[in-house]
């Protein structure tokens, strides 16, 4: 077996990902590799983060719950309402992150970072070095919405 056939795999859009990714080296950009990796990672979330947003709906009254050292008032729609707000909160950051970086390729830099989609199969109407470099400016920006 040849070295690069294990380097591909294709996902469930049949689309060609990479196996194994590398790290991008952000320094010059003041983000370290652990902060890279966090904003990976987080970028990574993305299509969970969606998922989780359409199915968290529930809706109900307030309830009064007793926990043997306190009582306190547990307000299911509260807590919905909340983590529907953080998660389209982490959704748009996303996307506004790749839409300031570069808007006419901003799905593509989506694709990359999100689904690890190689750029060789994405199709980019824009060069190799234009793309890469959207994509580092992507990720400053995106540690810069994101904050600590």
């Amino acid at each position: 077996m040849f070295g690069w056939q294990n380097c591909e795999a294709e996902d469930v859009k049949g689309a060609m990902t990479l196996g194994k990714e590398r790290d991008l080296k952000l320094e010059s950009y003041d983000i370290s590799e652990n902060r890279y990796r966090e904003l990976k990672y987080f970028c990574k979330q993305y299509r969970e983060k969606q998922s989780l947003l359409g199915a968290v709906t529930e809706l109900s009254s307030p309830r009064f719950e007793c926990t043997g050292t306190g009582n306190k008032i547990v307000d299911r729609t509260a807590d919905t309402a909340l983590k529907r707000v953080q998660l389209q909160r982490d959704i748009e950051m996303i996307e506004q992150a790749a839409m300031e970086a570069d808007k006419e390729i901003k799905q593509y830099i989506i694709s990359n970072v999100v689904d690890g989609i190689a750029y060789e199969y994405l199709q980019v109407p824009t060069g190799r070095r234009k793309f890469y470099e959207s994509r580092k400016i992507f990720f400053t920006i995106l540690s810069a919405k994101k904050g600590n």
